[in-house]
């Protein structure tokens, strides 16, 4: 099932066709999963899906934007596991970012010292509500996101789960106006990062809602109160309060959960957090996390 397919590519999304928004927002509502366990898909071997599970993992992410997949590999560290669902998936080209490994996988676990110790996905601090890669020029966009738990933490280290498409119907259902600012391509921008004088990454501006050429919506999005700059109008800022109070909301279509060893997250780059946890000698945190310029989809 493929909820975002429309007679034309992206009509649910303009604003100026209420009709197609309608019944694509009936369709998505009515087959959204009302449990956190309706996400879940049983994997007898990661790296090779049999034809059953892969559907499955589709058919989730069809409705929800994202699907957990719970295996035996336990704490087997090894990173072809993630790499083969993802490739499986259809997912291929992998948003190497500095602070990821050779491989374009990122370790999330708690680093002590060095650059990674600078930024909070290597701490135990938690995380408000964001989306992956939200400082990427829009040539870069993630569109996919693939969390695979190799050991959790003592205590702590939940996520919550929000589909962006659903944000959108909350927020467009409040004032179609909320939509429009956010569509700006000013409407958020992220700042250059400086490092030694010399500029490392240039600002970032873009919208918070756009919609691909294939008629997905992507979202772009970071509660950060640092490191923002929101377009300073009105209407963006009413905006921009709307949609921190939805998710300061909990409601039916949140979800909360904890990934065990050898379970994963994967999905279209949904809105999500982080608790703060704690780590024991026994049970140290470590989370492998891929970026993809693909997203998952029927097709």
């Amino acid at each position: 099932m493929n909820l975002a397919t429309h007679t034309r590519a992206g009509a649910a999304f303009d604003l100026e066709d209420d009709a197609a928004y309608q019944a694509w927002r009936a369709t998505k509502l009515a087959h959204f999963p009302k449990t956190l366990s309706e996400l879940v898909v049983e994997v007898r071997d990661p790296r090779t899906l049999s034809t059953g599970e892969k559907r499955a993992l589709i058919e989730r992410c069809g409705r929800a934007n994202m699907a957990v997949y719970a295996c035996p590999s336990g704490a087997d560290p090894d990173k072809e596991i993630p790499r083969r669902i993802g490739l499986q998936l259809g997912l291929r080209d992998l948003d190497s970012n500095y602070l990821a490994d050779d491989d374009g996988i990122s370790p999330l676990a708690v680093a002590g010292h060095g650059t990674r110790g600078e930024f909070i996905p290597y701490t135990n601090r938690g995380i408000r509500w964001h989306t992956d890669g939200y400082y990427n020029p829009e040539t870069r966009a993630v569109h996919a996101v693939l969390l695979h738990c190799v050991q959790r933490a003592e205590n702590g280290g939940e996520n919550d789960l929000l589909d962006h498409e659903i944000a959108y119907i909350q927020l467009r259902d409040r004032d179609q106006q909320h939509i429009r600012v956010l569509m700006a391509r000013d409407a958020m921008t992220v700042p250059a990062r400086i490092e030694d004088g010399h500029i490392e990454r240039a600002a970032q501006s873009g919208p918070v809602f756009s919609v691909d050429a294939a008629g997905f919506l992507h979202m772009r999005y970071t509660a950060r109160a640092v490191s923002i700059e929101w377009k300073k109008d009105a209407a963006t800022q009413a905006a921009l309060a709307a949609l921190e109070d939805i998710l300061a909301t909990t409601s039916p279509w949140m979800f909360r959960g904890r990934l065990e060893p050898g379970m994963g997250l994967v999905g279209n780059n949904v809105l999500h957090t982080r608790t703060p946890f704690t780590d024991s000698p026994e049970k140290r945190r470590l989370i492998y996390r891929a970026r993809y310029y693909q997203r998952i989809s029927a097709s």
